[in-house]
């Protein structure tokens, strides 16, 4: 006998029948939605065993690509090089030539034999000379002046201290420049740093002599990085960030505050507010580019949280959401999406068309954010988005205000990079000593001046002056 049979059976008993018609309904309907939850669970729980997997292939696998799974890596280009039908590039022609050397060619080299319809060959060839140090041996004098009161000394322009004695081997200011750079701006370790001035330049140093000479070297620069803080903060846009650090041990951070043209970094034990608003200042009047942590958050009005983690947050909830994020989190991502394609509209679109366009996104966030929602990760994703309402839109209303944050990390990445080599620092000095030499290395770079020059100039010894 079928069950609707049963159940009609059942009825046929009366009241008590239709009771129990009712109350195995009843069971069965909340039976159905259990069984759904538990499936549900099931399905995220493997999601989360997969997350969990893996993060710990992760952990193992520090280097990118071998990091991420096969199917997340980028498919190899069909061709390597430039796309086909641009500009050809070729060394271009040396506009000074030190030395020109002419090879006849009067016979055969191999039998010797005359040589007939001989033609021309014109080669610029570039080559690096051995290079040694050119060694000066200089003596300066010193005395007493009776107008000024004071001890006074002669200087020169290759001098950098007045140090004598086991001290007096010094290295000259281009020599401390390159050490400089090739340590904070190139990214050498200090015994690869070592190793390149003593195989290439002949030039003796140990690494522990090279950490003091950084040190040095920093100090008589602060004052350039000090002065970096004031056009930081009157910059119209100004990105922000920070990572984990090492001196001596974990528990700093690294800050950077970028704009197209500075670059500026503070090493720190603390990664609360207080450390932004010591380099911003209480009053920053201009745009904050910045992620979704909590400390930006009251450090100024006007602020623009980072699109790429953004849409990163919305990919991870698709993943672990029971219908990959079809429907709520999806129309969330249409969003983020539209408002980046009109960005890139922006310079050429009408004023009127565009704001039209920009409230139209204004109203549909509101209608996608306003209302809570009872799936978890669609909630976690809308609270994200809704604590960030005032800043969702910033970008667009602003024409110089990037969607994302990806200045500050790039500039935090040569960092994060010397941190795997180096493991940080060692001592608070050598970490004062890297966030200013790094700080400065990078603004040179963006300014398209040469570190090198500038740390040579700096570090000559100024001729003393009279009170």
């Amino acid at each position: 006998m079928s069950t609707p049979q049963r159940l009609q059976e059942l009825e046929g008993l009366g009241a008590p029948g239709q009771w129990a018609v009712e109350h195995i309904l009843h069971l069965t309907l909340e039976n159905l939605q259990l069984k759904r939850q538990v499936e549900q669970a099931q399905a995220q729980i493997k999601a989360l065993e997969q997350q969990g997997q893996e993060w710990q292939r992760q952990a193992h696998r520090q280097a990118a690509p071998f990091r991420r799974p096969p199917s997340q890596r980028p498919a190899p280009p069909s061709r390597p090089g430039r796309k086909v039908g641009h500009v050809g590039f070729y060394r271009p022609k040396p506009q000074e030539v030190d030395e020109q050397i002419q090879v006849n060619l009067d016979c055969c080299p191999h039998c010797q034999g005359p040589v007939r319809q001989k033609r021309s060959l014109t080669q610029f060839i570039e080559e690096i000379p051995v290079v040694r140090p050119r060694v000066t041996q200089l003596t300066t004098e010193e005395g007493w002046c009776e107008h000024c009161q004071s001890q006074v000394a002669s200087t020169h322009p290759l001098q950098v201290s007045r140090a004598g004695g086991a001290a007096a081997v010094q290295l000259g200011p281009r020599a401390l420049g390159l050490a400089c750079d090739l340590n904070k701006a190139k990214g050498l370790s200090m015994r690869k740093t070592v190793e390149v001035l003593r195989d290439h330049f002949g030039l003796k140093l140990t690494p522990g002599g090279l950490a003091l000479l950084l040190q040095r070297v920093a100090r008589q620069v602060q004052p350039e990085y000090d002065r970096m803080a004031g056009p930081l903060r009157d910059s119209p846009v100004l990105h922000a960030d920070e990572t984990s650090w090492w001196v001596g041990g974990p528990g700093w951070w690294l800050w950077v505050f970028a704009t197209p043209t500075m670059t500026f970094y503070v090493v720190s034990q603390s990664r609360a507010a207080g450390v932004a608003l010591g380099v911003l200042g209480e009053n920053f009047a201009g745009a904050l580019v910045s992620d979704c942590l909590a400390i930006y958050d009251d450090l100024n009005f006007l602020q623009q949280k980072c699109y790429s983690h953004h849409l990163k947050a919305v990919s991870e909830a698709c993943q672990l959401h029971p219908a990959h994020g079809e429907g709520y989190l999806l129309q969330v991502q249409a969003l983020l999406r539209t408002a980046l394609w009109l960005k890139a509209l922006q310079s050429g679109a009408q004023p009127e068309r565009f704001e039209r366009c920009l409230s139209h996104l204004r109203w549909r966030a509101h209608a996608l954010l306003d209302r809570a929602r009872p799936q978890p990760q669609e909630e976690k994703v809308r609270m994200r988005l809704w604590k960030q309402r005032d800043h969702l839109f910033t970008f667009l209303e602003r024409a110089d205000v990037p969607a994302t944050n990806n200045l500050a990390e790039r500039q935090l990445r040569p960092a994060v990079i010397a941190r795997k080599i180096s493991c940080g620092n060692k001592t608070a000095k050598g970490a004062q000593a890297w966030q200013i030499l790094t700080s400065i290395a990078a603004t040179c770079r963006q300014d398209g001046r040469s570190f090198i020059q500038f740390l040579a100039k700096q570090v000559r010894l100024q001729p003393a002056r009279a009170p």
